[in-house]
């Protein structure tokens, strides 16, 4: 049984800094500040796409869940699910079936190292619970608004 991949972590956009202000905000980011104070910057680090993108990959991968999954001893698995959904990703694949063997490892992993990753195994079951009570209340509506579903049903359990 493959399990879906976890959700991608969350991106925030980052606030761009005022280009008037040739000194380095404290606040931002290294690459945010050199962009700043260097106005060549833009020749020496690539186009203002590429610099947003890598400061994007940079957030990417200071997330707290990305943080929360490395942390623990299944980091390696992690770094290749990650790596396979990006792939997936810029290839337009189906994650869930490009990933599925990579996917299993990592919750394979998960489950062996269960004390650390107990919060995420915990939601994931109350996400399969909550998927099957809704399959299970959409049957029974289904075979509430159809009497031959219900006669069927009957049928069955007997």
């Amino acid at each position: 049984m493959s399990y879906p991949p976890p959700p991608p972590p969350p991106t925030t956009p980052s606030p761009s800094p005022s280009s008037s202000d040739p000194t380095p905000d404290h606040d931002t980011p290294p690459a945010v500040g050199l962009a700043v104070a260097d106005e060549g910057a833009e020749s020496k680090m690539g186009s203002g796409d590429e610099v947003a993108q890598m400061e994007e990959e940079e957030e990417e991968e200071e997330c707290g869940f990305c943080l929360f999954m490395k942390g623990g001893g299944c980091k390696d698995a992690f770094v290749a699910w990650e790596k396979c959904v990006e792939d997936a990703e810029k290839r337009g694949d189906d994650i869930v079936d490009k990933c599925a063997e990579v996917t299993a490892l990592l919750k394979k992993c998960m489950d062996a190292h269960a004390d650390y990753y107990e919060p995420v195994l915990r939601a994931e079951q109350a996400m399969v619970e909550a998927a099957a009570d809704a399959a299970a209340s959409a049957a029974d509506a289904a075979a509430s608004a159809n009497p031959e579903l219900e006669e069927v049903k009957r049928g069955n359990d007997s």
